[in-house]
């Protein structure tokens, strides 16, 4: 067994029913071709029920060989990578080691002084962190094209100075509009303002109180900055730790690493993240609600591309780890909501309606 922090506990210890549970292996069994890696659910601080697979995993844009995932396995987390992100800039900011929120971005970085307009100048770290710096940003077309933003900005010599020359296509603190160019500029000024690579000051800062270990975070591929919106690869436990980070406001095993006033920061609805369903965002989490027992349940989560999901429910004390590349999306989705949820055993139930 894996000696890393977690202690474990059958699913009745913590009120899930076990044989629901066991549901999930059969329903995976039902996708030849599911691509499922990793599914991890930590309920009450405790580690209750991991499965893992064989499949194949693409680090940036190569796919990998067929493997068999295990605990000690790293995987792409991907864009939960943004939500990690916010995590490290709520640190330097209790530290006050972070610009003020509502500065301008663009006048922080003096080195692009030539890409200045007053438009883009109004743009601060808040509409960064709720994307709604309002940049003309598309990564919704096909990866080839030459007009994916993400892309583009994947393989930029300079990916900073790539985003501030987008032009501005609304106000900023309009409307939602998602960019890995966001979050990217957010990890130039997390490294800038603490004085270190942001791998290092996660490790100092995060990942070593957690007691994780086993971390790489990659690089653009066209430069040797850290990918803060998507490069970071991390075992599944260990990014249950972070759910559980989330779910405890900020401690793990009674020590505070997060301020618990940035986890509520972060996890407020800040603006209507148009074009992905009823969903909310925060701080670079996505914020939620799935039904149970007829009761509306809110849930905090960060999604990576392929399927990389972390679910936090703050309420039930849950959380749920899927890795995948399986770009059905349904499937990662139906985990916790068609399997986890209703495993649940102590949630209250609807009460009994009388018919007159």
């Amino acid at each position: 067994m894996l000696d890393d922090g977690w202690a474990v506990a059958s699913p009745a210890d913590v009120e899930l029913d076990a044989a629901r549970l066991s549901g999930l292996d059969a329903f995976l069994r039902q996708w030849p071709n599911r691509n499922v890696h990793a599914v991890v659910i930590v309920r009450r601080g405790k580690l209750v029920f991991e499965r893992y697979f064989r499949g194949r995993e693409r680090r940036w844009m190569e796919w990998s060989e067929p493997v068999q995932f295990s605990t000690e396995t790293k995987h792409d987390i991907r864009s939960i990578s943004k939500s990690v992100t916010s995590l490290l800039i709520g640190i330097a900011v209790s530290e006050e080691r972070f610009p003020p929120l509502t500065s301008s971005v663009v006048d922080y970085f003096p080195e692009y002084a030539a890409l200045r307009t007053t438009k883009n100048a109004r743009i601060n770290f808040e509409h960064l962190l709720t994307m709604s710096h309002g940049l003309r940003w598309d990564e919704s077309r096909a990866w080839k094209s030459q007009r994916n933003n993400e892309r583009q900005l994947l393989e930029a010599k300079d990916p900073y100075r790539y985003v501030l020359e987008q032009p501005m296509a609304s106000s900023p603190g309009v409307s939602f509009n998602y960019s890995g160019g966001a979050t990217s500029l957010l990890g130039a000024a997390l490294a800038k303002a603490v004085g270190q690579r942001i791998d290092v000051f996660a490790a100092q800062k995060l990942f070593e109180p957690l007691g994780i270990t086993d971390v790489e975070w990659l690089s653009f591929t066209g430069s040797v900055e850290l990918a803060a919106f998507a490069g970071l690869r991390l075992r599944p436990r260990d990014l249950a730790k972070l759910g559980q980070l989330m779910v405890a406001d900020g401690r793990w095993n009674g020590r505070q690493i997060v301020p618990a006033w940035w986890i509520a920061s972060s996890t407020k609805p800040r603006v209507n993240a148009e074009g992905h369903g009823a969903l909310y965002y925060g701080y670079q989490w996505w914020l939620g609600r799935s039904l149970l027992n007829g009761h509306d349940l809110v849930w905090t989560a960060g999604f990576g591309s392929g399927g990389q999901r972390l679910f936090i429910v703050p309420g039930l004390d849950l959380v749920v780890v899927v890795n995948a590349f399986d770009h059905r999306y349904s499937i990662p989705l139906a985990i916790p909501n068609q399997f986890v949820l209703p495993a649940v055993t102590d949630y209250p139930t609807p009460p009994t309606q009388s018919v007159s």
